[in-house]
């Protein structure tokens, strides 16, 4: 855990998804993983979850920094059932 300039904790993770989907009439698997971030009170959800648990987690996509890619910015994690 880190804090931010403005004093909110903050944790940075990867997030990794494997799935199957259709396209154009055809099964295809999907695998990748994402970074993302949780800032504020999410950490302490973040915190909870345990490395390799099933979780669903809503958020917006954003900018990195350095404008070369995409982070996810989580704001909410649900236990997957």
């Amino acid at each position: 855990m880190r804090y931010t300039p403005a004093g909110l904790p903050a944790v940075d993770l990867t997030l990794e998804h494997e799935g199957t989907t259709t396209e154009a009439g055809m099964a295809r698997r999907v695998t990748f993983k994402l970074k993302a971030v949780a800032l504020g009170p999410v950490v302490r959800q973040v915190q909870v979850v345990a490395a390799d648990s099933l979780a669903h987690w809503s958020g917006f996509l954003a900018p990195t920094r350095n404008g070369k890619g995409v982070v996810m910015h989580v704001t909410q994690i649900e236990p997957a059932v």
